[in-house]
């Protein structure tokens, strides 16, 4: 099994930037947690701050891999591109957001991305990602 996860803007700053949001763990050290875990599932990583990045990546894998675990960060409630490039895709993809954003700024209480996912997860902290990785199992 494949799965890709794909972070968005500033996910990349992860144990460095809001820590009362994000907590203080990097990805990078969460990561290796998922691949001790799920020794039988390829993982793959790809993060950019970059909107059309994260479109060529969903279509770069979005034919051929099991799962994607999409976490784009402000794009989610900004990017009609993304959800159409999720829609175009044969690859389920799972929303994930580390913060509840329903106890956050209005503005992030809308996705332009979940009416084209298989489902969201999100307020579990960086356990969205596990939860969003065992939605595939």
């Amino acid at each position: 099994m494949n799965i890709q996860i794909i972070n968005g803007p500033n996910l990349n700053l992860l144990g460095v930037r809001e820590k009362s949001i994000y907590g203080d763990s990097s990805f990078d050290d969460y990561l290796n947690e998922l691949r001790k875990r799920y020794t039988n599932i390829t993982i793959n990583y790809y993060q950019s701050n970059v909107e059309g990045e994260i479109i060529n990546k969903l279509h770069d894998v979005g034919f051929s891999y099991d799962g994607i675990v999409l976490n784009a960060g402000a794009y989610t409630h900004t990017s009609v591109a993304i959800g159409d490039a999720i829609a175009g895709i044969n690859t389920p993809v799972v929303e994930v957001h580390i913060s509840n954003v329903y106890k956050r700024e209005e503005f992030r209480h809308k996705s332009l991305l979940a009416a084209n996912c298989k489902g969201v997860i999100a307020g579990f902290g960086l356990d969205s990602y596990r939860l969003a990785i065992e939605s595939f199992l």
